[in-house]
């Protein structure tokens, strides 16, 4: 029987190979450790990442396969388009990060839990003001209406979670993340694991192997340093019509 790694909180030991992660469940790699700025981001730069529920030990994860998009490839509709080009929403980045993933950990309709804990939200905070996690968010006026969090590593988004607040807002929030990424040199936006909003919106899966070998060549790569706030190049939902 296949075991998972223990890690221990504050130690620097390292992940074990991803390929030595359970096939069932799927992509289970390791158990501990902590979500200190350098454990979550030595995670990402090797295609891992955290998710468990409260009560539960830290879970490492990296399933086969996973689903990405790519930034120059999201899917539009064409009732998307013609809504896009009516809409008065405002576009920002990284000016309520907080409120973002407050609203990312809200419960959703039959959903009895949620993986982003206090924990969780204590940790993305922490990257957040050392520039490494971003928020995309939708305005209607001064409402936030839907948005989009994850983690910037050298060319490399690692997405964690969305939502609406309003029809299209994780969306909107979603496009104009993925066009700003592709202007950047971002070739892929990690999306975990598929979902049917997921794959609507154009994410493919993509073997976890090739995945690693993207994520090691492109977080080495110079990227977006700091605050996205005062560089946002997007300021309309109708510029991505």
């Amino acid at each position: 029987m296949n075991r998972i790694a223990i890690l221990r909180a504050g130690s620097t030991e390292p992940f074990p190979p991803v390929t030595e992660a359970l096939d069932d469940p799927n992509g289970l790699l390791a158990a501990g450790g902590d979500l200190s700025p350098g454990r979550l981001l030595n995670a990402y730069s090797h295609g891992i990442f955290p998710w468990f529920s409260d009560g539960d030990p830290i879970l490492w994860w990296a399933p086969d396969p996973r689903a990405v998009f790519k930034t120059d490839d999201v899917r539009v509709s064409t009732r998307l388009q013609r809504w896009l080009r009516q809409s008065d929403w405002i576009i920002r980045a990284d000016t309520n990060f907080a409120r973002v993933i407050r609203e990312c950990a809200a419960l959703r309709v039959n959903q009895t839990g949620t993986w982003i804990t206090r924990s969780i939200q204590q940790a993305y905070g922490h990257l957040h003001e050392l520039g490494f996690a971003h928020s995309v968010e939708a305005y209607d006026r001064d409402e936030l209406v839907g948005g989009i969090y994850g983690i910037a590593l050298g060319r490399m988004f690692f997405g964690e979670s969305m939502f609406s607040r309003a029809t299209n807002g994780s969306k909107v929030a979603l496009i104009a993340l993925c066009r700003m990424l592709n202007a950047n040199g971002f070739p892929l936006l990690d999306a975990q694991i598929a979902n049917p909003h997921t794959r609507s919106m154009g994410a493919i899966e993509m073997p976890r192997g090739d995945f690693v070998k993207h994520v090691a060549e492109h977080v080495s790569m110079p990227g977006l340093t700091g605050s996205w706030q005062s560089s946002w190049p997007i300021s309309t939902a109708r510029e991505l019509a």
